[in-house]
């Protein structure tokens, strides 16, 4: 894949030299020449410049409209500060945190120029041969396995991450692969104050309801997080533990096998059901062109074990098949 060069800008004298300002810049004050990056749910990301560092950084931002809502705000904070705290090479830096010139929150975390692995298995799945050359399956693996690196990290911190999915895996141009998005993280074995412990499950929130739910689509636009979500979640379990997240990360590499989602129904209802009641279709027999390989499918597979006691007790437990597997395929990686 061609590198692009103008993602990252060249250091030049002129930007690590400069004596700093007196008084210097606090806050917001010290960003400048901010381009939007996207918008999305309640949140902005602008990329900034960092006046006294000399660094383009990314902002992101709580959207004005829900600064007023206290559970939005902590929620907010949580993501900068569980992101902040699980310093990993496999977690993005976050580098401040604080109010705007209005009062909003905002943090700020360092750019990565690349794309999120939704959007390389896209193009993997129509065939295209410069991604295919790029990213054959032993790199995809080195994805999963990076990502799931950062899960262990974070597990061995006691933070369940709750929300894996392709679109929150970042690859960078020069092989980064960072985990993202904690804003809805929670800490293993503790009752999140976040949530109203008298709500209901989602499962039975689709059942009591009578509104249409629109259809999940394939390969677009989508409601991704139903469709990775493990049995516990969907059931609403108060104490869920790291093997949600196994779960999640084995729907994520059965997709990345077959290039369909394990368990998806015409509705989040039936997903959801499908994901408490259905086996999967094993990968191979999904996508028998794939040339899927046996041992690769049996990793996925026992990620997605109904029963959390039948899939990995760990992510390292995980990290450490996927190694195996990839010590037995061949290498057709590209050189870097």
């Amino acid at each position: 894949m061609p590198m692009d060069r103008q993602s990252y800008p060249k250091i030049i004298l002129s930007g690590t030299d400069p004596d700093l300002p007196d008084p210097c810049p606090t806050g917001t004050a010290r960003y400048a020449d901010y381009q939007e990056m996207t918008r999305s749910g309640k949140t902005q990301l602008h990329s900034c410049w960092d006046t006294l560092t000399g660094r383009v950084v990314v902002m992101k931002r709580l959207l004005p409209e829900y600064a007023i809502d206290k559970k939005e705000r902590r929620r907010f904070l949580r993501e900068a500060r569980v992101t902040a705290q699980l310093q990993h090479p496999n977690t993005v830096p976050v580098y401040d945190v604080g109010r705007d010139e209005n009062g909003d929150l905002y943090f700020t975390m360092k750019r990565i120029a690349g794309e999120n692995l939704f959007e390389i298995m896209k193009r993997l799945a129509r065939n295209d041969h410069e991604t295919e050359t790029h990213y054959p399956l032993m790199s995809l693996l080195d994805i999963v396995r990076r990502a799931s690196l950062a899960l262990a990290y974070a597990h061995n911190h006691g933070v369940i991450h709750r929300d894996i999915k392709p679109e929150n895996i970042w690859v960078g141009r020069f092989a980064e692969v960072i985990l993202l998005d904690w804003g809805v993280a929670k800490v293993w074995g503790q009752h999140d104050d976040l949530e109203d412990p008298t709500d209901l499950s989602p499962h039975e929130k689709l059942k009591q309801t009578e509104m249409p739910l629109e259809p999940l689509t394939i390969m677009g636009q989508r409601p991704g997080t139903p469709l990775y979500m493990s049995p516990e979640q969907v059931l609403g379990q108060p104490y869920i533990d790291e093997r949600t997240d196994i779960f999640s990360m084995g729907v994520l590499l059965y997709e990345m096998l077959a290039f369909r989602e394990p368990f998806r129904g015409r509705t989040i209802g039936e997903t959801f059901d499908r994901i408490i009641n259905d086996d999967p279709v094993p990968p191979r027999e999904q996508a028998p062109d794939r040339q899927i390989p046996p041992a690769v499918e049996e990793i996925a597979l026992k990620a997605m074990s109904k029963n959390p006691d039948d899939r990995y007790s760990s992510a390292l437990e995980f990290i450490d098949a996927i190694r195996d597997v990839q010590h037995e395929l061949p290498d057709t990686r590209p050189s870097e």
